[in-house]
């Protein structure tokens, strides 16, 4: 039972990395000129909640399965998520909002975040691999 729940979370988790390395890959097009505001934030917001879900999915299983630590780590990566989602201010497209995405440096913020996200992803795939390892080894 232990592996199988590393071996979604590892799943999962590579499917966050390749959604963080769209969304900079995608403001980075931005950030050139090389696709307009309205595209780009069309698109990145189509992904918002698919990587809501995702995370939050992760962070309620470790909750379940006892792994508190692990649980720990992802708690507040989801509730930024969650609030993020939450405070999209009425009228916006939703997170990414081409009205707002030049204004205040909210690109680079958006920039920003999406490496921090990467990064944190990258962490947790190689806690769950291992995890997953020492699972299957005392299987």
């Amino acid at each position: 039972m232990e592996a199988a729940v590393f071996v979604f979370s590892l799943l999962d988790c590579c499917a966050l990395i390749f959604l963080s390395v769209y969304f900079i890959i995608t403001l980075s097009d931005l950030e050139c000129d090389y696709i307009n505001a309205r595209s780009c934030c069309s698109k990145l917001n189509k992904w918002v909640i698919p990587e809501l879900v995702g995370h939050t999915t992760v962070t309620v299983l470790m909750l379940i399965s006892l792994h508190w630590f692990i649980f720990l780590l992802n708690l507040p990566v989801a509730t930024w998520n969650i609030y993020r989602f939450i405070m999209v201010p009425s009228g916006n497209m939703g997170v990414f909002d081409p009205t707002e995405i030049h204004n205040r440096g909210q690109l680079k913020s958006h920039m920003k975040e999406a490496m921090i996200k990467l990064g944190f992803h990258l962490l947790c795939f190689f806690m769950y691999l291992y995890s997953m390892i020492l699972a299957l080894i005392n299987d």
